[in-house]
């Protein structure tokens, strides 16, 4: 047969049988609960402040962290891509440079090389020339002497 259960003995939920206070009693219990409520509560607040706090520094130093980490991977990707530009720039001046070069031969231009060794050239024989005509410069007759001496006639002037 089943036991009828014992009041006595009931299992206990946590909460405190309420029923021998009196209403007064209750009351204040209830005021005492808000008192320590709000003393909790605004210990509570002001740990929640100062963890926010600490959690806003610490986010911050990290978002700066990473900052810098990507400031420097693009300094470092930009740096990578102006020396890639730079090379490829060099080799595309130096294609074009080699075309006219070659286009300039066909047409029968002469190139730096050639018109510098024309130059050389030129200057060897000015100075072969230099070197031949000093001798001649000293009259070797008197007659020849006397024609380099002779002021220009009126007629001779004309014609010069």
């Amino acid at each position: 047969m089943a036991k009828k259960p014992d009041p006595a003995a009931a299992p206990t939920s946590g909460m405190p049988d309420l029923s021998a206070l009196s209403s007064h009693q209750i009351w204040l219990a209830g005021l005492g609960a808000m008192a320590q409520a709000q003393a909790q509560g605004s210990k509570a607040i002001e740990t929640l402040v100062n963890d926010g706090l600490a959690f806003q520094r610490r986010s911050q130093e990290e978002a700066r962290q990473r900052f810098e980490e990507a400031t420097e991977r693009l300094t470092s990707m930009a740096q990578g891509l102006g020396q890639q530009t730079a090379g490829r720039i060099d080799k595309l001046e130096q294609v074009f440079e080699e075309r006219v070069a070659r286009a300039l031969h066909r047409l029968g231009m002469p190139t730096l090389q050639d018109i510098a060794e024309l130059q050389a050239r030129v200057a060897d024989l000015e100075a072969q020339l230099g070197k031949a005509a000093r001798p001649a410069a000293k009259p070797a007759t008197k007659t020849a002497a006397k024609a380099v001496n002779r002021p220009a006639t009126k007629a001779s002037a004309r014609k010069g």
